[in-house]
């Protein structure tokens, strides 16, 4: 074989085949009968020549051969073994980086798991690849009954190379899928945001969509920082307290039939906001079949008239600009009519109320006079430095904008002291009020968990004796006055109730309220601040037909703090009475003397 090929390059014709002729046998040596060396023959010339030319040409034949076979096994390794097969363009697509790090968990205070990303399985199919689009519909529908046949059918015949069938398959639908062996299906593997604690807490956490790109909440907001980052984001909430926060708002919607309710738990000295609840809620890997109701966020959103808890202020302010002191009070026996309107109190006393006493009765008369004789300019400027004319600067993007009276004319401060004519958020009022009871200082709303020895104080709002008027007057009122649901054995808890009318139509509804609470605890050394709101209460038999906040928000607040106050580390303490006792010998000091002036 050899000598032909060598004969085909040299085109010569084949010399005969004897073995003086083979130029290998030629140049094997012959051997030497008398024992000697045996004898080389040397090749020269045209028969050198050819022989070296085609030992040159097989050597690269074969190298050629080698180096074909080399490249397609390696081809083929890479296509069987490493290659993400079936895979559409997307997968390539995606940055390295976002398939490996994909985005960052969120955790509460305590590092337990908020959101968390996962990977998952996306099914599509290839419709040229499907045979029989009809029988492959219904047996799909069969394993994932969120898909009609009907709209399988359209997509399986529609003759495209792509399309989606469904995102983010549990485990075991894949195998299901699997399972019917149905050509032209495949897999695409992405990433998706689980929420282990369901409808717990969206309005504060958030959801994504299928890209895992934020759209609400904290995934909105920080976004770019957990798409960017392997460290989890750390929240303030205490996933604990939220879940008793939910649990008491839903028990009241169902008792008094409400159509929604909203809490906030804050740390009133850092500002941090250990727990938030909107209800209704929802399911934040279902947003799309959620209500809008059921997404809005009322505790940061929801603007409302928030009726007498903002008496505090009120106080508060006359107190800290020196307009009255705890021994004066107004003569609370005359109604105040302007215009085509007239102020009443809803209990009235028909005498003369002290300054603690006003609070304590919830007197809007009383209210009222503080309001006038404090001025609209510094009642204005009062409620600017609390935060309550401005939106809450909170880390979310559904953020309420208060609805502010223009002009602000004098019947607007005299409804405003009282609650009225004013609309703020949930999450502003509990920061306005941690500022009266914290030493006076203002408490920046956060949902990020702070280091309370790092913690920027913010700037002085009211005086600390100031401060500390209204922790005794606000103990009175739980005590003594209209928040005495409330009242919870050695937590010292103090507080405001507020009942508002809702607007309706150029007016207030009769019927449609808000009843909230807004509390602190314990009131001696006071550290939390709770709120606790109920939209639209119906009366029940057992409030002797009342909604009031007295009736339905204050019992809320005072079986969370009961609840509460261990998992925050509040140990129960003793008998508080020294914070008021005097207070009430002033109060009925002034009684006496009142009554013997009058007579």
């Amino acid at each position: 074989m050899i000598r032909r090929f060598i004969a085909r390059q040299l085109r010569q014709p084949l010399p005969p085949a004897r073995p003086e002729n083979d130029p290998y046998l030629r140049a094997l040596p012959k051997a030497d009968l008398s024992g000697g060396r045996p004898a080389v023959v040397r090749l020269d010339g045209a028969t050198k020549q050819a022989l070296e030319t085609g030992r040159t040409r097989l050597l690269v034949a074969a190298m050629s051969f080698t180096l074909a076979f080399a490249l397609i096994g390696g081809r083929l390794i890479d296509l069987g073994l490493m290659a993400e097969q079936h895979e559409p363009s997307l997968a390539r697509s995606l940055s390295s980086d976002a398939l490996e790090t994909g985005r960052a968990d969120i955790v509460d205070r305590n590092g337990i798991v908020l959101a968390t990303t996962m990977p998952t399985a996306s099914l599509y199919a290839n419709p040229q690849h499907i045979r029989n689009p009809e029988g492959a519909a219904e047996r799909l529908a069969e394993v994932l009954p969120d898909l009609s046949p009907a709209h399988l059918r359209a997509k399986l015949a529609s003759g495209r190379s792509f399309v989606w069938l469904q995102r983010n398959l549990t485990p075991r639908q894949q195998y299901q899928v699997n399972r019917l062996g149905i050509p032209g299906l495949y897999f695409q593997r992405e990433q998706r945001r689980f929420y282990p604690h369901g409808p717990l807490l969206p309005h504060v956490v958030g959801f994504t969509d299928v890209d895992n790109q934020g759209l609400a909440g904290i995934e909105q907001s920080f976004d770019d920082v957990l798409r960017s980052s392997a460290q989890p984001l750390q929240l303030s909430i205490d996933l604990r307290v939220q879940h008793v926060l939910a649990q008491e708002l839903s028990g009241a919607m169902a008792e008094f039939r409400a159509i929604g309710a909203a809490g906030v738990v804050m740390d009133a000295l850092t500002g941090e906001v250990v727990a938030m609840v909107s209800l209704p809620t929802y399911d934040p890997e279902k947003p799309a079949a959620a209500p809008a109701d059921a997404r809005f966020n009322r505790a940061s959103l929801g603007i409302y008239e928030m009726g007498s808890v903002f008496k505090l202020f009120t106080t508060a302010m006359a107190l800290d600009e020196g307009i009255v002191d705890l021994n004066d009070g107004y003569d609370v026996r005359q109604p105040i009519r302007v215009a085509r309107f007239t102020i009443r109190d809803y209990h009235p006393k028909n005498r003369w109320l002290s300054i603690p006493e006003i609070l304590m009765y919830s007197s809007n008369i009383g209210t009222v006079h503080m309001a006038m004789d404090a001025g609209t300019p510094r009642q204005r400027d009062f409620l600017g430095r609390l935060g309550l004319l401005q939106p809450a600067g909170v880390e979310l993007s559904e953020i309420g904008q208060p609805l502010v009276p223009s002009p602000w004319r004098e019947i607007n401060t005299m409804t405003i002291s009282y609650g009225h004519g004013l609309a703020v958020s949930p999450l502003q009022l509990t920061s306005a009020v941690a500022a009266m009871i914290n030493g006076g200082t203002e408490a920046r709303a956060t949902l990020l968990k702070q280091d309370p020895a790092r913690a920027d104080k913010g700037r002085r709002v009211i005086a600390a004796a100031t401060s500390e008027k209204m922790r005794r007057l606000m103990r009175l009122v739980v005590v003594k006055g209209t928040g005495r649901k409330a009242d919870t054995a050695g937590y010292a808890v103090g507080g405001k109730t507020g009942t508002a009318d809702k607007p309706s139509g150029g007016g207030y509804a009769r019927n449609s309220r808000i009843a909230s609470f807004v509390g602190a605890f314990p009131m001696d050394d006071p550290r939390y601040v709770v709120f606790a709101m109920v939209d639209e209460p119906k009366p029940t038999k057992e409030t002797f037909g009342y909604a009031t906040g007295g009736w339905v928000a204050a019992p809320v607040a005072g079986r969370l703090i009961e609840r509460i106050g261990p998992l925050l580390g509040v140990a129960p303490r003793g008998d508080d009475n020294e914070l008021i006792e005097q207070m009430l010998v002033d109060i009925e000091s002034n009684a006496e003397g009142r009554q013997l002036a009058s007579n």
